[in-house]
């Protein structure tokens, strides 16, 4: 055999080691967890056949605690590049098999190198994570390593998407990372996220809590808003992925990719002619407005489980990917609160960053009252959701279906937001507030002073009605462009986009604002 056969064959040896991992033991126990391995589940994410790996060859540099003795080819991650619907992706997979998928100071610049390439190639990164920590054996060579990571991270948001797959733990200086991404993907019974786990919890604490009571994928999709979507299973969490591609551009100087639409564009929905119902405390879902007016029904919704009195997520008109933003009344009134005006201020603020329209949905009578939001901050988390509409320079067409009170009015994209088009429906109340609030304020002296104040305070609150609750006032002073007919708002939601295709809008030349955080 020739020198050269010999060198081939020691490469393809040595290749197959790297692909093994921690060993075929350590595969097994992997699926026994009911987990895929890193490989597995590259494949499943990416086109057949297009993954590129890079830096398989990779060892650590340690020799803390006799770890000189033991290394594996690849160092705990993979990492190269592939295609999503034949468009360039960078990942990184966390290799669980190998000293429990830790962070090394060279499985860092792994990842950095992947998100450099990213950065430079204008094209989106995906992080599969599936870590217990920081390698402990390297100290602050791991440490410097996860600061290099979220560096990273931090210059290329709003660059390029940036997109995270929990499909393991996550603990420590590790959640940071998925934190600063864009989206958050948690797998349930096998993903959780936390800062400090169970037994520091309980050292500090004396709380009791198990590793999924306390950052399980249901509490991070339901109570925290950490995680955006909590898939069933690692498969569905890499489906996930995929879907939320199709909406997204590569990088934030492309527009994203326009599908074909076979969904008529002048489609009639008659069935939101009398979807509002005749009382105006009475509740209607607006799930059914979106699935109306929406191409082929088809919606993409975003943190389902979290602040359930705003809708957010993907969909399209005419092919043209848009995300909505909704207030649902049959969840709190659809009133807005601080979870709510977080949830919705990132959404906005991300479409703003890729390019991608916004259309509102308005059914706000306003603000949670209390001291349990005074206290929170609602302040605050109002502001946030203002001043990322009225930062956003995309295309923002507003729909107002029903109630639009008071501050709530103005936060959700109001025309003096710089809302392109602004819709309403004929039965549209938009005013300072209700009537009965506003009669009692405007009206107090008059009604104590009748014999009957019950019936002075409803005889004014039907003026105060007939003259302000409803969208020919703000119509009269420009506010609002046009009331239309309900069934026709996917035509007017439409034809309005066409119009903004070609919108120009440039905000003050500025470092950065200071968004009210």
């Amino acid at each position: 055999m020739s020198n050269q056969l010999e060198k081939v064959q020691e490469l393809i040896a040595l290749r197959n080691e790297a692909r093994l991992g921690g060993g075929e033991k350590a595969i097994q126990k992997q699926h026994e967890r009911g987990k895929y391995t890193a490989r597995e589940r590259i494949a499943q994410l990416l086109d057949e056949g297009s993954f590129e790996e890079i830096d398989m060859f990779v060892r650590h540099r340690c020799y803390n605690f006799g770890q000189e003795k033991k290394s594996f080819l690849g160092d705990g991650v993979v990492t190269g590049y592939g295609t999503i619907e034949g468009r360039l992706v960078y990942v990184f997979a966390q290799d669980f098999t190998v000293f429990g998928g830790s962070l090394s100071e060279t499985m860092a610049q792994k990842i950095c190198k992947i998100m450099d390439m990213a950065m430079k190639m204008g094209a989106p990164v995906i992080g599969l994570n599936d870590s217990g920590g920081a390698r402990i054996q390297e100290g602050i060579n791991a440490l410097s390593g996860y600061a290099e990571i979220f560096q990273r991270n931090i210059l290329a948001s709003g660059v390029i998407p940036q997109i995270s797959g929990i499909l393991g733990p996550c603990a420590g200086g590790a959640v940071y990372s998925p934190a600063l991404t864009d989206f958050t993907i948690m797998t349930k019974g096998i993903s959780y996220m936390f800062l400090t786990g169970p037994k520091v919890v309980k050292t500090v604490t004396g709380e009791d809590v198990t590793q999924d009571q306390l950052g399980g994928a249901e509490v991070h999709s339901a109570k925290s808003g950490v995680a955006h979507f909590a898939a069933a299973d690692g498969e569905e969490t890499l489906k996930i992925i995929r879907k939320l591609f199709s909406y997204i551009p590569q990088n934030n100087l492309e527009e994203p990719p326009l599908a074909p639409c076979n969904d008529p564009i002048d489609r009639l929905e008659d069935s939101l002619n009398d979807i509002i119902p005749d009382s105006a405390t009475r509740p209607y879902d607006m799930y059914e407005v979106i699935g109306a007016i929406v191409d082929n029904g088809e919606f993409l919704e975003i943190q389902r489980d979290y602040a359930k009195n705003i809708i957010i997520g993907f969909a399209r008109f005419n092919g043209q990917s848009v995300g909505i933003v909704a207030n649902q009344p049959k969840f709190l009134a659809g009133v807005l609160d601080s979870n709510a005006s977080r949830k919705a201020a990132r959404f906005v603020r991300f479409c703003d960053a890729f390019n991608i329209p916004l259309v509102t949905l308005v059914d706000v009578p306003g603000f949670l009252p209390g001291t349990g939001q005074e206290y929170n901050a609602v302040i605050l988390h109002g502001a946030k959701l203002l001043y990322a509409y009225g930062e956003a320079t995309v295309p923002k067409v507003t729909v107002t279906l029903r109630k639009s009170y008071g501050g709530s009015h103005i936060v959700m994209s109001c025309k003096q937001l710089r809302g392109d088009m602004n819709y309403a429906w004929p039965t549209a109340e938009i005013a300072v507030m209700g009537g009965a609030g506003a009669v009692e304020v405007l009206y107090a002296k008059e009604a104590k002073a009748a014999e009957d104040p019950a019936a002075v305070l409803k005889e004014k609150e039907a003026e105060y009605n007939k003259l302000f609750c409803n969208p020919y006032n703000a119509a009269r002073y420009g506010y609002i462009d046009d009331v239309i007919e309900p069934r026709n708002t996917r035509f007017r939601i439409i034809r309005a986009l066409q119009q903004l295709a070609t919108k120009k809008v440039v905000n003050p030349a500025k470092k950065h604002g200071n968004i009210p955080l």
